[in-house]
This record gives C-alpha cells, sequence and structure tokens, in this order.
C-alpha cells in the first residue's frame, strides 16, 4: 500500500492517531533495547528511522564496493518474500521467494536472507564472510552492530515528524539516531531532515545518478516503477537528460500482474516510447517482459568521499 498523504503534513488526523504512536514508539524501544549476537567480524547496518524506501539497497551496493576486496557477505530479512531464513540466496531464486532487493544485492557479493539476523550472520561467517552488511535492520535486536549508518532521503526527509500510525517514522529520529555513527543524507534536504537530528552525529552527503543510460539521452522514455519513491526515479532520469514523456507509479514491491505489463508497455508504444524501470522492479518480472524493455540502475555520487571513507576505515 502507499504512505497516506497525511504523513508528509502535519494535521488533525495525525494528532488524533498519536496515543498509537506512542504505544508504537514504546513497543519499538523495548525491541531494540534487547541484547543480541556479536558476531566476530565487523557487522555494518544501513538502515533508516522511516518506512519504505530512503536508499538502504543503493548504500549496501555502494559501501560493498568501496569494502572490495573484502570477504563480504549481505544480511537481508528479505522483504516480501517468503523465505525466513537463514537461506543464501541462490541464482535460480525468485523475487516471490526471497524478495527483489535480495536478487540485486546477491549479483555483488553472497547474500543472506534471515528474519533472525544473527542466524543469517552466524551462517555467512560459517561461510568464510570477513565482513556483514545489512540491508535494514536497525530496528533489529537479534545482531549488535559496529556501525550504523542513517539512511534519509532529501526529498521526503522524515515526513510530518510523527510515529506509525500518525506519520512515517519506525521510531523517533532521536531514538535512530542514538544507535547511529553518522547519517546519510541522499538529495537535497528539502523538508528540513538535518533539522531534527542530534547536532552531535556527523553528516555524509549523497546524490544519486543514473546508470548506464547515455544511449538513452534525448530519447522518449516512458518510466515505471514499484519502489519506495518512484519519484526519484522518474526525476532522475529528467536529469540524466532522458525526455521522461510518461510515468506510472507502483506501491513499493508491488507483484506485477501480466496485465499490469502490458498495460504500461502499450502506453509505452502509443507514446513512441521506450519503456523503462529500475534494478528492483525488474527482479519481479519474467524474463520475456525484461526483454522488451530497459533497465536503469542508480548509483551514489559523494560530495566528500573522504568522509565516508573515514566511516569505513576502523572496519576494513
Amino acid at each position: 500500500m502507499r504512505a497516506p498523504d497525511f504523513w508528509q503534513h502535519d494535521g488533525l488526523l495525525a494528532a488524533l492517531l498519536g496515543p498509537f504512536s506512542a504505544l508504537t514508539a514504546l513497543a519499538t524501544a523495548r525491541r531494540v533495547a534487547r541484547p543480541g549476537w556479536r558476531a566476530p567480524v565487523p557487522v555494518i547496518c544501513c538502515g533508516n528511522a522511516t518506512a519504505g524506501g530512503a536508499g538502504k539497497t543503493t548504500l549496501a551496493l555502494e559501501l560493498a564496493a568501496r569494502l572490495a576486496p573484502r570477504r563480504l557477505a549481505f544480511l537481508t530479512r528479505g522483504h516480501k518474500g517468503r523465505e525466513r531464513g537463514p537461506y543464501r540466496v541462490t541464482a535460480g531464486d525468485t523475487a516471490g521467494r526471497v524478495g527483489d532487493e535480495a536478487l540485486l544485492l546477491a549479483e555483488v557479493a553472497p547474500t543472506w536472507v534471515a528474519a533472525d539476523r544473527a542466524a543469517g550472520a552466524r551462517a555467512a561467517v560459517a561461510e568464510g564472510a570477513e565482513l556483514l552488511v545489512m540491508d535494514d535492520g536497525l530496528q533489529n535486536p537479534t545482531l549488535v552492530k559496529d556501525l550504523s549508518l542513517l539512511v534519509i532521503d532529501g526529498a521526503s526527509g522524515f515526513g510530518n515528524g510523527r510515529v506509525i500510525p500518525a506519520g512515517p517514522l519506525r521510531e523517533p529520529v532521536a531514538a535512530a539516531a542514538a544507535r547511529c555513527g553518522a547519517a546519510v543524507l541522499i538529495g537535497e534536504d528539502r523538508t528540513g531532515a538535518l533539522a531534527r537530528l542530534p547536532p552531535a552525529l556527523a553528516v555524509v552527503r549523497a546524490s544519486l545518478v543514473q546508470k548506464g543510460v547515455e544511449d538513452l539521452v534525448g530519447r522518449r522514455v516512458f518510466a515505471f516503477a514499484g519502489i519506495g519513491l518512484p519519484e526519484k526515479f522518474f526525476v532522475g532520469l529528467q536529469a540524466a537528460g532522458v525526455a521522461v514523456v510518461g510515468t506510472r507509479a507502483f506501491p513499493d514491491h508491488h507483484p506485477f500482474t501480466a496485465a499490469e505489463i502490458d498495460d504500461v508497455l502499450g502506453q509505452a508504444r502509443a507514446a513512441n516510447a521506450w519503456p523503462v524501470t529500475t534494478p528492483k522492479d525488474a527482479a519481479r518480472l519474467t524474463a520475456t517482459q525484461r526483454a522488451a524493455l530497459r533497465v536503469v540502475g542508480v548509483g551514489l555520487s559523494w560530495q566528500d568521499e573522504a568522509a565516508i571513507d573515514a566511516l569505513l576505515e576502523p572496519l576494513r
């Protein structure tokens, strides 16, 4: 389901839901206070304080590239997949089993799906992992983290600043930030999110960049996406010089039906445009469907590369 509009704007409905938010915050605080297992290798967590996409998977992939050649493994819950784990993702797996994000991570390094992150960590270490990178899991206490990074989407920030169900937060910003070594702001801070952070928390800034779009510059495309913030994909294509003549947004992790993809391809043909989507969405398509469109990835461009490297150096 899509995030409700009032999550971005404080008002009467959000205020009325305030007591329920207090219960959510209390439950989360109790959960994260539980002791976890300390792995014999460094653990880095790419987490966030909000529900939905902030760029955690993109950051996890970026960190893996920066931490090479260490024998690294990814840990993920496998959101929207039926596998509870611990289970190592294989080439034949589907998004229905392990989730779309796990498939993307597994293209780069061994990836373990585990609702119990400690169990996943034990399995990864047993297979030789020298360093673990968690895609999400800031609110999961089962595994002790050596470095947690609070990922913030600059466009949406922390919404109205309230906890679910009154707002998009999984827990209060201060509580999440207190367990993090730094914040990673992706994009311009358009909502004043940084002002909500503790002054002592280090902030590293990055921006999204489209990858492999050179041959699409100036061409007409019809873009569709079922990610946390589809607009980021659409705007990124335009910023890269691609002529986006139509878009269609789906909910995050949306299980596409054949009729929906046929409709998207039909709209693209009608607009004389090339259909494009994200790698995360492509992971939920059939091979035949993927062959009928272009997949455009995204990476991070750092404002200060030395700052992110300094955070990682003690864990190399």
